[in-house]
């Protein structure tokens, strides 16, 4: 995996040492020797991620981490703080800044490149949700500013898997204490079991199990569609490194070392909670916005833009099939005369009507879309011109036969269509030009007095 690594220490030697391991394992490597050196290099390259020395002169590794975390431009940079400090309260403090993990000096390197790989992927599925949301803004649906540390931390759903009682409920009084939900079990099949049949917002995981190996556990968690998405933080002892590394590379999130420390678990906890909340609000904003983007507010149907790439696929089929398309083109009679007699709202009424009656006498592999206005088009796969006209007649009918029920005094309006049918069989016909065929048997059927069908070439039929 390439990414760009922008390495900051100003101490020399450290810079090239781990620039030449870097480089080694082929990233690309950027350097800065101090912090406001670094925060223009990432402001103007835009690195994959930050390996960040703590203790530097003038502004601290603290500092450099909590103005990139503010920077709207860089705040979604992982930052691994590189520090000689040991203390957990260093760890817990740039943890709180924005950090992604410590690593200690002198770094192993079987940590540093599992992580490095870890957060570079995390990022880069993270950069393509906001990529996606920022498409959802261009195209005037949603969009949002929001970053993943302005995203609650709290009142999460937690699954803990550790067969050591002690360390069990040490994470269990610290979650439930501020507020969590925890479940626990020994097992790793009885956390399986568990984790598919419900929604946690975190998995622990232990490393140390007696019995079992929690690594098939965290792919097993992994494979599942339901629980691919999840966090998880693995809790390992200080000389299991290679192991650690290990599930990093089959997707767990993040780790801790025994003993555990309680602010730091909190810290750790906190950070994958507003990262899965942060992640889950991209993908709902973005299915939102292509639900919005795609389909009619009013009707619930499909609109005019989603018909024409869905129309163009179809017809491009007709070489593989050798079955005709076709395309019903129809709009409500007097519409016009409604919305000025009864007002919008009972206007919009019929059109929701229309598109609920429409769609119920269609096959389930039929498309219908709102055209604009009062103009609706249906498409039909596999159909020649004359199935499509009796599809026609049939809506025609379903529309005429049994008046609406709508908010006026009367409580019921006498409705119809007129419906226009054109059909091809060439699957190199541009779509505009079946709707354009469809849209003038339409306006013959309007011409011929309104409430009944025309194919395309032939006579009115009602």
């Amino acid at each position: 995996m390439s990414a760009r690594v922008l390495v900051v220490d100003d101490v020399l030697p450290n810079v090239k040492l781990l620039e030449a391991k870097l480089s080694r394992e082929y990233f690309d490597v950027l350097t800065a020797s101090n912090g406001p050196e670094a925060l223009e290099k990432a402001d103007a390259e835009a690195p994959d991620i930050v390996l960040l020395d703590v203790m530097m002169p003038g502004m601290d590794g603290f500092e450099v981490c909590n103005k990139l975390k503010a920077n709207p431009r860089t705040r979604h940079i992982p930052v691994v703080m590189v520090t000689a400090l040991s203390d957990v309260s260093d760890r817990v403090r740039g943890l709180e800044a924005g950090a992604d993990d410590f690593l200690t000096k002198p770094v192993n390197d079987v940590a540093l490149f599992a992580r490095v790989r870890s957060l570079v992927r995390l990022k880069m599925m993270m950069d393509e949700w906001r990529l996606r949301e920022t498409t959802s803004g261009e195209l005037g649906v949603l969009s949002s500013d929001a970053s993943e540390r302005e995203q609650s931390g709290d009142a999460a759903k937690v699954l803990v898997v550790e067969d050591n009682p002690l360390d069990l409920d040490k994470i269990a009084q610290t979650l439930t204490d501020t507020g969590d939900s925890v479940a626990s079990t020994e097992t790793c099949k009885q956390g399986l079991d568990l984790a598919l049949g419900e929604d946690f917002e975190l998995v622990v995981v232990s490393l140390t199990l007696l019995e079992e190996d929690g690594l098939r556990l965290c792919s097993q968690l992994r494979s599942h569609d339901r629980t691919r998405q999840t966090p998880i933080v693995l809790l390992a002892d200080d000389g299991d490194i290679p192991r650690v590394a290990k599930g990093l590379e089959l997707g767990a999130n993040d780790y801790l070392v025994k003993p555990i420390d309680r602010n730091e678990l909190l810290a750790r906890v906190r950070t994958q909670i507003r990262r899965k909340r942060y992640q889950d609000r991209l993908r709902s904003n973005y299915e939102e916005s292509l639900s919005m983007a795609l389909t009619d507010s009013l009707t619930g149907l499909f609109n005019r833009r989603y018909l024409s790439v869905h129309l163009q696929r179809v017809i491009g089929r007709v070489a593989e099939t050798r079955k005709a398309v076709s395309a019903i083109m129809f709009d409500i009679d007097y519409f016009k005369r409604v919305n000025d007699t009864h007002g919008h709202a009972v206007g919009d009424e019929v059109l929701r009507e229309v598109a609920s009656r429409v769609s119920r006498n269609l096959r389930n592999f039929d498309m219908v879309a709102r055209y604009g206005g009062e103009e609706f088009v249906v498409i039909m796969p596999d159909a020649p011109l004359e199935s499509a006209g009796l599809v026609a007649e049939r809506l025609r009918q379903r529309i005429e036969t049994e008046p609406f029920r709508v908010s006026t005094p009367a409580g019921q309006l006498e409705i119809t269509i007129s419906l226009g049918v054109a059909s091809t069989e060439d699957s190199g016909e541009p779509p505009d030009s079946l709707i354009r065929r469809a849209d003038e048997a339409l306006y013959e059927a309007k011409g011929q007095g309104r409430n009944c069908v025309v194919l395309y070439g032939e006579a009115a039929k009602h």
